[in-house]
């Protein structure tokens, strides 16, 4: 019988970097980015969508809904879910970096952002990969529509914070302190104008409410009251949803 081949660190960060990034339900041996990926670390595509099943058995949002994922979660599975969800940021470079040695030159992405010379460099790079993960794994977890109205425009489409970015640091990169918004509920949002409540329903502000006018019933009174589509991955944690409602909703 042939011995199964261990799993490396970046292997193992790789499987990560993938799973954070694609939507549950794609996690699929006939997944095309899957498929490619698996001949970039010579392996099959079913072993590296077992892995990423593993993984997600490690995710309290997909067990908390009934979904299960794989059983066969290792212990290095565990402890990389751990060191993820300790530090978002240092994770996102890790994986990135991970991903990056094996993928094709021609990634959708500057390379400059992975160029790490210098402090001054290593802390800018460091923030954008950070930025962009964020945008792509929030995007990702809401199957890349507005979880208010469903738009699917990726360029009309926000990875808004719930905490603000400056407020706390430590957070600021959890997908779980992220909401997938078009662009003027982002904005909206941001400035206090809606929020959610704890069953994460849409509430608006009396001054939308007061406003009477065409523009606003169409694009939040509509939607006053509805209950937001929640993500496949990383929902929402009420702690950040309820500082929002606290000390940024205008009531």
């Amino acid at each position: 019988m042939t011995k199964r081949r261990a799993w490396t660190r970046d292997e193992l960060l790789i499987a990560f970097y993938l799973y954070n990034q694609m939507p549950f339900g794609k996690i699929s041996a006939r997944n095309p980015e899957i498929v490619r990926v698996a001949e970039l670390l010579n392996r099959t595509p079913s072993s590296l969508s077992m892995k990423m099943a593993n993984i997600a058995s490690c995710d309290p949002v997909i067990t908390a809904s009934g979904r299960s994922g794989l059983k066969g979660a290792s212990k290095a599975d565990r402890d990389m879910w751990e060191e993820m969800s300790s530090d978002w940021e240092t994770f996102y470079v890790k994986s990135s970096e991970a991903f990056f040695k094996i993928a094709p030159k021609n990634q959708d992405i500057e390379s400059e952002d992975y160029n790490f010379t210098g402090q001054h460099r290593l802390i800018q790079s460091k923030a954008r990969i950070g930025q962009n993960q964020f945008r792509q794994i929030v995007l990702s977890s809401y199957n890349d529509k507005c979880c208010i109205t469903g738009l699917d425009i990726p360029n009309l489409l926000i990875a808004s914070h719930i905490i603000p970015w400056s407020v706390n640091p430590s957070e600021r990169l959890n997908p779980s302190n992220g909401l997938c918004l078009s662009s003027i509920h982002d904005r909206a949002f941001d400035q206090g104008l809606i929020t959610l409540n704890p069953y994460f329903e849409v509430v608006l502000s009396s001054e939308l409410l007061n406003k009477n006018q065409p523009f606003t019933e169409l694009c939040f009174e509509q939607y006053e009251g509805k209950a937001i589509t929640l993500p496949t991955k990383f929902i929402p944690k009420e702690e950040f949803l309820a500082h929002h409602r606290k000390e940024i909703f205008r009531h």
